[in-house]
């Protein structure tokens, strides 16, 4: 995974947690905790982020995703070339 991704999974950890906690997911309180975790702060991806999730439902986000994973999983499983497996 490239490194700009790791770093911007960062914001994004920052704000679910901000989220969680019922504070407001904004610039300010994004960057004081990716402060807090000892990490520089890149004010561009802060206010990219910030943008980004002001008209996402965060709670509905967050609901979506396994089911997104869980409906991956079984695809996984299946054989290549699309063939059934015989028994």
């Amino acid at each position: 995974m490239p490194q700009e991704n790791l770093d911007t999974m960062e914001y994004v950890y920052a704000a679910l947690l901000l989220h969680k906690l019922k504070k407001d997911v904004n610039e300010e309180n994004i960057s004081s905790v990716v402060k807090a975790s000892g990490t520089d702060v890149n004010e561009a991806q802060v206010k990219s982020l910030v943008a980004a999730l002001a008209d996402v439902n965060i709670d509905d986000a967050v609901k979506a995703a396994p089911v997104a994973v869980a409906a991956a999983a079984p695809a996984a499983d299946a054989p290549a070339g699309g063939e059934a497996k015989k028994e």
